[in-house]
């Protein structure tokens, strides 16, 4: 993985037919930390994307003089999707006549600025649209790779190109041809039995069965049989012999999730099998040996367990021969679009429906939502999203992102500013059934300012 210590420059191509406005910009961008270009004319920057890749584009509407029309602007847009569909355009307009941006931005610019800019808010939208392009551009990349891994080695989906999953796949990669005991942690809905799949996998026993059980809501006399087995008549209910997991894994995996929460009583039956391979069906004398490697999963913090004397420290020492500690998906930016795709195009696949990616605005709703329920979350976000939309694409709106359980008069404590800023708007669009104009005014906004955060929260007015 690259980990280099600092991000590239923003790649910005700044196309004007002004040169008293392009030098404007230059000098802004270029005080800022941007690598820039420019161009005065349509055929320029159609030159310069084909020539060089780039960030964002930032471009003027209008290149002649006696027209405002932006139709020339317009066809530019058009001509540079179709050499880049990921490389994102913002739009400039003169100030006050804002119809040519919002129709831009309806054929698929990311937003606008308004002429003369706010120098703040023009390097915070090229900045952010920057980061959406790379994602978009880094999830096809890690797609297209994932793709030849999967074809070549049989592996299950990994979405892992952050920084965060760095340490995670090193440990996974070494400790996954060996026997030993692997111990995974991590938040609920962070991927674990994911985790637990590719390391079985990635084995010498893939060959041999991989068996999931969670074992955390066990009672005691479940646990015994599903985990052991039983013979005929162990039990009242005992009407034939069953076979336990861990005949069920011999030779390859047993994977154990939630194991935080089995009781003491279960913990000194599984400790037993561990240390010698030894099990015997409930209500059988027979001993049977297996050979069985054990992953294990849990949220919990064991060692806080193991000091208040509810789970048993020679058990800890037995299933974490190896830890992989999984990081919670807002640590994992830059996975957040390619996991997004991944479980759209499952979805797509499972309801038949012909939605083949994200829009802009979507995924600029993907990398702004916070995820408290990690990968889990997600996936049936993405199921939701594929079932809502009307087109190829899926939308911001069509994500439904929000906050549940809030109603109007809900306390507004522990949201962001961000968050409490789309709710606000919400409100007034619901109120005011979509009317751009009266929300705006309700807001105490300008209608181009409303339909900046419009833009930002992937939110629409219909």
């Amino acid at each position: 993985m690259n980990g280099s210590s600092s991000p590239a420059p923003v790649r910005v191509l700044v196309a004007d037919d002004q040169p008293d406005v392009l030098e404007a910009l230059r000098l802004l961008l270029k005080g800022s930390g941007f690598d820039i270009r420019t161009a005065q004319s349509p055929a320029g920057v159609l030159q310069e994307v084909e020539a060089r890749e780039f960030d964002v584009v930032l471009m003027d509407l209008n290149y002649t003089r006696d027209t405002t029309s932006g139709a020339e602007g317009l066809d530019l847009l058009q001509r540079i999707q179709e050499l880049d569909r990921t490389l994102p355009v913002v739009v400039m307009t003169a100030w006050g006549s804002v119809e040519g941006a919002v129709e831009a931005m309806r054929r698929g610019a990311r937003d606008y600025v308004e002429k003369p800019w706010e120098n703040e808010r023009l390097l915070t939208t090229l900045r952010t649209q920057a980061e959406l392009g790379r994602a978009l551009r880094s999830a096809e990349r890690l797609e297209g790779e994932n793709r030849r891994l999967r074809d070549l080695q049989g592996l299950p989906d990994l979405i892992a190109g952050s920084r965060a999953m760095g340490p995670v796949l090193d440990i996974m990669e070494r400790v996954a041809p060996s026997d030993a005991n692997v111990l995974i942690r991590g938040e609920h809905g962070t991927g674990k039995e994911v985790v637990a799949r590719w390391l079985h996998a990635a084995s010498g026993r893939a060959q041999r069965p991989l068996v999931s059980v969670n074992v955390g809501g066990f009672s005691e006399g479940v646990f015994e049989s599903e985990i052991f087995g039983h013979v005929r008549g162990a039990f009242t209910d005992a009407k034939s012999d069953r076979v336990g997991c861990f005949e069920l894994a011999d030779g390859g995996t047993l994977f154990l999730d939630e194991i935080a929460n089995i009781s003491l009583q279960q913990q000194s039956k599984l400790l037993r099998v561990l240390e010698t391979g030894e099990v015997q069906r409930v209500g059988s004398s027979k001993v049977r040996f297996v050979d069985v490697r054990v992953l294990s999963a849990t949220n919990a913090n064991l060692e806080e367990a193991v000091a208040s004397g509810t789970f048993r420290e020679d058990l800890l020492y037995r299933l974490n021969t190896v830890e992989i500690h999984l990081p919670p998906l807002r640590e994992r930016r830059e996975d957040l679009v390619p996991l997004a795709l991944l479980f759209l195009r499952r979805a797509a696949a499972r309801y038949d429906r012909t939605v083949e990616g994200l829009s802009a605005e979507a995924a600029e709703v993907i990398l702004r939502h916070g995820w408290p329920g990690n990968v889990r979350e997600m996936e049936h976000a993405m199921h939701r999203a594929v079932l809502m939309a009307r087109g190829p694409e899926v939308t911001g709106a069509d994500l439904m992102l929000r906050r549940r359980g809030d109603d109007e008069t809900g306390e507004l404590e522990g949201l962001t500013l961000d968050e409490v800023e789309r709710r606000l708007i919400e409100k007034s669009l619901e109120r005011h059934e979509g009317n751009v104009s009266r929300a705006a005014e309700q807001l105490g906004l300008s209608r181009s300012a409303l339909y900046r955060r419009l833009q930002r929260h992937g939110l629409s007015a219909g």
